[in-house]
C-alpha cells in the first residue's frame, strides 16, 4: 500500500454560493457549425377545413305586444266604472240556479260593452267633431277677444283712474264740503212744551 505524504495534497476550497448561483444562471454555449446544425423541420401538412354550409337568413323578432295606453289619465270618468256587482247581488238565502246567474251576468257585460260600441261607433266621431270646433272657438275668442281687453282695460284704468280722482277733487268734493258746512249750521231745539203736544198727538 502506497502511503502518500502531506505535501503533495492540495487544498481545495468549495463555494457553496457558486453553486446556488449556478443554478440560476444558464450557460451560453456558441452554436453548432452550419454543416452540423439540424435543418428546420418541415412544416406538417393542414388538416381540410371542412366546408361551411350557407348562413341561413336570421328570423326578425316578432314585436312584443305593448300595454293598451290609458284613455282616461286623469281619471274624469272614474265614475263610469260600473261592474256587474254594483248593480246585480243576490243575497244567500233567495238564490237563483247557477247557469240562470251565469247568463244573467254575461248578458249584463255582453249587452253593456257592444251598446257602448254601437253608440261610440254612431256618436263618437260627431261629438268629437263638435267638442273640437266648440273648443277651437273659445280657445279662438280667449286669445283674439277676451285677453286683448283685458290687458287693454289693465292698461287704460290707470289713466282713467286719474282721471276720476281729478274730476272727484275739483268738483264734487268742494261742493260737498260747502253743503255739509251748510247743514252743520243748523240747529234744532224743542221745549218741553212741544214736546207734550206731540206726545198727545201721538196718543189720539
Amino acid at each position: 500500500m502506497m502511503m502518500v505524504s502531506d505535501d503533495c495534497l492540495v487544498e481545495c476550497r468549495i463555494d457553496d454560493s457558486d453553486e446556488d448561483n449556478g443554478g440560476d444562471e444558464q450557460i451560453n454555449t456558441p452554436p453548432p457549425p452550419p454543416e452540423f446544425a439540424s435543418k428546420a423541420p418541415t412544416p406538417s401538412p393542414k388538416p381540410p377545413t371542412p366546408s361551411t354550409a350557407p348562413a341561413t337568413p336570421t328570423p326578425t323578432p316578432t314585436p312584443t305586444p305593448t300595454h293598451p295606453v290609458s284613455r282616461d289619465p286623469y281619471g274624469i270618468n272614474q265614475h263610469l266604472k260600473v261592474e256587474v256587482s254594483d248593480v246585480l247581488a243576490e243575497p244567500a238565502t233567495p238564490r237563483s240556479l247557477d247557469q240562470v246567474w251565469l247568463y244573467s251576468v254575461a248578458g249584463f257585460d255582453r249587452t253593456r260593452i257592444w251598446t257602448y260600441r254601437c253608440l261610440s261607433l254612431l256618436f263618437a266621431v260627431p261629438f268629437a267633431l263638435l267638442c273640437g270646433i266648440f273648443l277651437a272657438i273659445l280657445a279662438c275668442l280667449h286669445v283674439w277677444f277676451v285677453v286683448p281687453c283685458i290687458q287693454l282695460s289693465n292698461t287704460f284704468l290707470p289713466c282713467l283712474r286719474s282721471l276720476c280722482i281729478c274730476a272727484v277733487n275739483i268738483f264734487i268734493t268742494p261742493f260737498c264740503t260747502s253743503f255739509a258746512l251748510c247743514c252743520s249750521q243748523i240747529a234744532i231745539s224743542l221745549s218741553n212744551k212741544d214736546w207734550h203736544q206731540m206726545r198727545e198727538k201721538e196718543a189720539v
